[in-house]
């Protein structure tokens, strides 16, 4: 096989001659697994980003809790900040204390204490689940590509090798010439599938991670911000 045969060979099984070679069955299985690729390197960055980002004003906002300051004032000025989940549920619960001290009724009893915890725990436990919720979207996008995408390239891995049968059978012919595209087109949709599979399997259990610790970083928040509020509030019992 002269240079000149063997460069022609080998261009012909380039990525985008081998796309373009493909059946139509085979071009959806690449196409399809090339956008889940790229929309999973999508949410993998906005996610990683996000996840700093709410940690660092996370670590921020709870240094500016427990410096002894007014609740009232630190209410007050994350009401001008830019919005994260910690800062949200300590809006919640604080939300609930103003409307009770806008009610005009400044008397604390047992039963209205009670009441009032109820309501500021409920509170808070609906903005949790609702931030949660939130920073949880999209990770299932993740697992479902890192679960099925191996499968969708084989899916075009069969569908390649049952071209190639064809071609042979057609031509009567076992050459490498004949048989090499319709297994590289097989090999490429393989390829694919786990290009797409990989990231996304590595980047939902990082980010999974990251989601419990920052969860479990609120939840103990909550509690704590409650147990605060709480021994306030029952000074005031009369």
């Amino acid at each position: 096989m002269d240079s000149t045969l063997v460069t022609a060979f080998a261009h012909s099984l380039s990525p985008w001659q081998l796309f373009l070679q493909a059946d139509l069955i085979v071009k959806a299985v690449i196409l399809l697994l090339i956008i889940c690729s790229f929309w999973s390197w999508a949410i993998i960055f906005e996610k990683v980003t996000r996840y700093r980002r709410i940690t660092r004003q996370a670590a921020e906002f709870e240094t500016a809790f427990w410096s002894g300051g007014s609740l009232q004032q630190l209410y007050e000025k994350v009401q001008d900040q830019a919005a994260h989940p910690m800062s949200h549920l300590f809006k919640s619960a604080m939300h609930e204390w103003q409307r009770f001290s806008e009610s005009g009724n400044q008397q604390l009893d047992v039963a209205r204490l009670d009441g009032l915890q109820r309501r500021i725990a409920h509170a808070m436990d609906v903005t949790l689940d609702r931030e949660l919720d939130k920073l949880q979207k999209y990770l299932g996008f993740l697992a479902t590509v890192g679960s099925t995408a191996p499968f969708v390239g084989l899916f075009g891995t069969v569908w390649g090798i049952m071209n190639s049968f064809q071609s042979i059978a057609a031509s009567k012919d076992t050459s490498l010439a004949v048989v090499a595209p319709g297994i590289a087109e097989a090999l490429f949709a393989t390829a694919l599938g786990l290009v797409a599979a990989i990231p996304s399997v590595v980047a939902y259990n990082k980010l999974s991670g990251d989601l419990d610790r920052y969860s479990g970083r609120l939840e103990s928040f909550g509690i704590e911000f409650r147990s605060l509020m709480s021994r306030q509030l029952e000074e005031r019992v009369t």
